[in-house]
């Protein structure tokens, strides 16, 4: 069977090269949709177990449609330069037409700054939505959340019993020590969000610097009206987050398989927009590709870069190769044609003055050899010659002098 040759991703026949094509982004959602359900299917004809926690409900509404329980499909973006340079801890947000966390049975638990008695008393107020209230399943202040969840054991066990974080933008970055790995190498990490009073004078807002302390009545004060706080929650329940770390690639999740792929399609097309906009630097020019990924299936292209360079000075063209290499550092080695002449070796002036001083210093310890090995020869001659005299004195003298001890020792 001869082997077929086709194009991964379909480009845009007019405008600029930097969009998406919507008939290609509808195939890659509409085969990845497909796959996964067919491996779900697969897998629930094999299992010989009942799942006891599985709905069998026989109505199929949108809630059920989009629960978070449901298998994620993921926008992977590579990009050709690093997308930020260092890692950045608190998430973006990308708003989506179709949101995540429409579930009624989605626990959001959320994290303000101190006191919470008056986050509390915004969420029960009659002004803020029952429907969004009921959601709501805990509300924790930055203190007790310190002191109650220490352990290991009991951060797990707060990660498992909620959906969804959501953290007072004032205190995000103080949670990454508190929350620790367990909840930063998830992917429930918690969300920014304003909740405190924003102050304003004539329809600007204040700057921090210029800002007037609260009134007495703090608690009340510090928090902002229960339908602006409501606002924010339902605008970021209705957002995807974004985690950007230093690398080449991230991933962002865009749906679930029980998406429609209409809804996919739109959800991608907001997603990449967004990216483009506000998070990757130099927009579209820095993508190198797109790609649509469930959580254990192939990754489907959907858009693919035909230069893998940013700019167009990184490359360079119609150039004398000479040109290049004599621009290079000479400390390099490059090859030439023709004879290459000897190396000279430069030493430092300061190695010739060490090496100056040393020779030196051998001299004078050579000549202080020189004079003691003399004075050692000349201290042994004397020796020599006394020992000699004593050798040849005449046999009278000592023979006398054997008697005179002699006689002393009889006295």
């Amino acid at each position: 069977m001869a082997v077929t040759s086709g194009v991964l991703t379909i480009k845009p026949t007019s405008g600029t090269p930097y969009q998406l094509n919507n008939d290609q982004v509808t195939r890659a959602s509409s085969a990845l949709l497909r796959h996964i359900k067919a491996e779900e299917e697969k897998k629930a004809v094999e299992s010989t177990k009942k799942d006891l926690l599985a709905n069998n409900d026989d109505e199929e509404d949108d809630d059920a449609e989009d629960s978070a329980d449901a298998t994620p499909v993921w926008l992977v973006i590579t990009t050709k330069k690093h997308i930020v340079d260092k890692n950045r801890l608190k998430p973006g947000k990308i708003p989506v037409p179709h949101s995540l966390n429409t579930s009624p049975s989605l626990r959001v638990c959320l994290i303000t700054a101190d006191p919470q008695r008056a986050v509390k008393d915004v969420i029960a107020d009659p002004q803020f939505p029952a429907t969004l209230s009921s959601r709501i399943t805990k509300v924790i202040g930055y203190t007790k959340l310190k002191t109650k969840y220490k352990s290991f054991e009991s951060r797990r066990r707060l990660l498992s019993e909620h959906d969804v974080f959501l953290a007072d933008d004032r205190i995000i970055m103080r949670l990454v020590e508190t929350l620790g790995k367990i909840f930063y190498k998830s992917s429930k990490r918690p969300v920014p969000i304003r909740i405190a009073e924003v102050q304003k004078v004539g329809g600007k807002r204040v700057k921090k610097e210029d800002r007037k302390r609260p009134p007495t009545d703090e608690k009340y004060s510090a928090v902002a009206s229960p339908a602006v706080v409501a606002k924010e929650i339902e605008k970021t329940l209705a957002s995807v987050p974004v985690h950007l770390a230093s690398a080449a690639t991230t991933s962002v999740r865009v749906g679930s398989a029980n998406f429609t792929p209409e809804k996919l399609v739109e959800n991608v097309e907001a997603v990449v927009q967004g990216m483009a906009e506000k998070f990757v630097s130099k927009g579209w020019r820095n993508i190198k590709a797109l790609h649509l990924k469930g959580a254990n299936t192939m990754a489907m292209p959907i858009w693919l870069a035909s230069e893998l360079w940013v700019d167009e000075g990184d490359v360079r063209e119609d150039e004398d190769p000479k040109a290049i290499e004599g621009s290079k550092k000479t400390s390099k080695k490059r090859k030439s044609t023709g004879e290459a002449e000897p190396a000279k070796s430069k030493k430092p002036k300061t190695a010739e003055k060490e090496e100056d001083d040393d020779a030196e210093l051998i001299a004078s310890r050579k000549a202080k050899l020189q004079a003691q090995k003399a004075r050692a020869l000349s201290d042994g001659d004397e020796v020599n010659g006394s020992k000699a005299a004593v050798a040849t004195a005449p046999e009278g003298a000592t023979t006398s002098s054997k008697k005179k001890r002699k006689s002393v020792s009889k006295s």
